[in-house]
């Protein structure tokens, strides 16, 4: 059965949707299944992973709104090589829809687990706020992965998200964990870099992941081919750090979780 992630952080810009793409395009690389839950509706993640959001017949929508069932949605990511259940802005009106539906929590939670023993790893690429969406990515996670930049406004965000877990795993999720800390856009020049990731690794120790994702150009170019880095220059700083993280989380999970509680 697929272990879930949601990978989130209310601050935009961040690295979430290059992190669910990249990673998940890493593990594929390695024949581990994988499905990426497009849950913002900007559709980011579907467009970067080569599926026109404008075109779909199906999504996410359809499906946390019970007009369809999961495996009816999920597409194939010819160029990133795992599955995909897809967003588009039709995802703005589950916001409403859901105030109205019973267990409006848990719909992702539902769908999710018609299709969990398909796979070995799930990745839901959060939007960059705390709303009901994020509410039902973190209820239907078994952990939550936080990319963030190494800045001193990215810590104080980190304290609003970290209160959001703590409650989800008390009311609706107490499996919920922080299953690590991404560090991202990472610059080793820049001394505020290096005073906020040794800030992380005192507060969250072995959560924070020993890989780091660097600045870097190839990285940024590859969402507007539809492809991963991987795919775009597997030579890059960017591709090399995408799979140093995926054989960091699954050597994780091999050897027992190194998750921590949120509480």
């Amino acid at each position: 059965m697929a272990k879930v992630f949601a990978i989130t952080n209310q601050k935009g810009g961040v690295g979430k949707t290059t992190t669910a793409i990249n990673l998940s395009a890493s593990l594929a690389a390695t024949k581990r299944k994988v499905l990426v839950v497009d849950l913002d509706p900007q559709g980011n993640a579907t467009m970067g992973s080569g599926i026109d959001k404008n075109e779909l017949e199906r999504s996410v929508y359809e499906v946390i709104t019970n007009r369809c069932h999961t495996n009816e949605a999920v597409q194939y990511s010819e160029s990133c090589h795992y599955d995909l259940l897809p967003a588009n802005g039709d995802l703005t009106a589950a916001e409403v829809e859901l105030m109205n539906i019973k267990m409006k929590e848990h719909r992702l939670r539902y769908a999710l687990a018609e299709v969990k023993n398909n796979y070995d790893y799930i990745f839901i690429d959060c939007p960059p706020s705390l709303n009901m969406l994020t509410v039902n990515a973190l209820s239907a996670a078994d952990g939550v992965i936080i990319p963030m930049q190494c800045e001193y406004y990215a810590l104080e965000g980190l304290a609003a998200l970290l209160n959001t877990v703590e409650n989800v795993s008390k009311i609706l999720n107490p499996k919920l964990m922080v299953e690590g800390v991404l560090r991202t856009m990472y610059d080793p020049r820049n001394s505020l870099t290096k005073d906020v990731s040794q800030e992380l690794i005192t507060h969250f120790g072995d959560t924070v992941y020993h890989t780091v994702i660097p600045r870097n150009v190839r990285l940024a170019e590859a969402p507007s081919f539809g492809v991963p880095v991987l795919t775009h220059d597997k030579q890059s700083a960017g591709a090399m750090a995408y799979l140093a993280l995926a054989g960091e989380i699954i050597n994780r999970h091999n050897n027992g979780p190194s998750a921590v509680p949120t509480a």
